[in-house]
């Protein structure tokens, strides 16, 4: 049965044509389930993107990422990718791994650890991200645009919470009036973009109890809530579509909430820190976000011992 499954997921993949915009649906290494791969090649590519790397493996086959989880959801934009039906069966196919395959993710997993011991990340190297073409200009992935009732003068709050930090010095505000755009619902607020005076947008939450009128039918949305590490310096913005505005500098080895991505031009890891003892969530660009405990497959508990690894 175990076996089917994978057969199945495999046909899939090859016959799948829809799935994401245009530009996101390549492999990052073709051919690594027909070839051994090279230290130097793998040397090429920055830490992160070695990540996928190594689940591309495993996605082939249709692997069960964490849901919502970088992985999970960079691989579903994939036209070629299919995940396991059942996600109990999201280790199935391990077995069906060929000893190429399996040489492969070992010496990536070499070398990521590597990097690790060094300190080396190689953030010179190539990134998933080079070639990646989101689809979107001004706005994010997720939002939409939405009508509210208008002559409305709402308080934005960076987090779904009143004692969250608040932009243009306590004063952040969204006219209903304007341009506006929406991603969803967290705890009975609403995840809204919305053009600026100063040229640029803001992300941040409105209270739903505060909205007259209709609200608009969006999804819950659902975060990860996972701890992550900053790899490398990195500004955080809440402006992740036009003027990019700093809010916090962050250093490498500090720790974050990873919450989701979100993509336009460029790829963003939506995460949650503190600004002035406040909480504050923010944009940040997703290769200087590690995910602990969501960077690699955990082999060594799967209880798989065959095969030539």
């Amino acid at each position: 049965m175990k076996r089917t499954l994978c057969l199945i997921a495999a046909l899939v993949m090859l016959l799948a044509l829809g799935g994401g915009a245009a530009g996101e649906n390549a492999y990052l290494i073709a051919d690594s389930s027909q070839r051994l791969l090279t230290e130097g090649e793998l040397w090429g590519w920055n830490y992160e993107a070695l990540g996928y790397i190594f689940n591309e493996i495993f996605a082939r086959h249709g692997y069960v990422f964490t849901p919502g989880g970088s992985y999970d959801q960079y691989f579903r934009r994939q036209s070629w990718y299919s995940p396991n039906a059942d996600s109990r069966n999201d280790r199935a196919c391990y077995p069906y791994l060929s000893n190429l395959e399996w040489k492969n993710v070992n010496l990536v997993k070499q070398i990521r650890q590597t990097m690790r011991d060094t300190g080396n990340y190689n953030r010179g190297g190539k990134s998933v991200w080079d070639n990646y073409q989101g689809g979107y200009v001004d706005t994010l992935s997720g939002f939409t645009g939405v009508g509210l009732k208008a002559n409305q003068t709402l308080a934005v709050y960076s987090a779904p919470s009143y004692s969250a930090w608040r932009g243009a010095n306590g004063r952040a505000s969204v006219s209903t009036n304007g341009r506006l755009w929406a991603a969803g619902y967290e705890r009975g607020w609403m995840l809204v973009m919305y053009e600026t005076n100063q040229g640029g947008v803001r992300v941040g939450y409105v209270s739903r109890s505060e909205l007259s009128g209709k609200a608009p039918d969006l999804p819950e949305l659902g975060f990860s809530y996972v701890r992550a590490t900053v790899q490398y310096p990195a500004t955080l913005t809440d402006d992740p579509a036009r003027v990019t505005t700093a809010l916090l500098s962050l250093n490498a080895g500090d720790q974050v909430t990873f919450l989701t991505n979100f993509y336009n031009r460029s790829a963003w890891a939506y995460v949650e820190t503190n600004l002035y003892g406040e909480t504050v969530r923010g944009f940040l660009p997703a290769d200087t976000v590690a995910l602990t405990g969501m960077t690699d497959l955990d082999l060594a508990g799967d209880g798989y011992i065959g095969g030539d690894k």
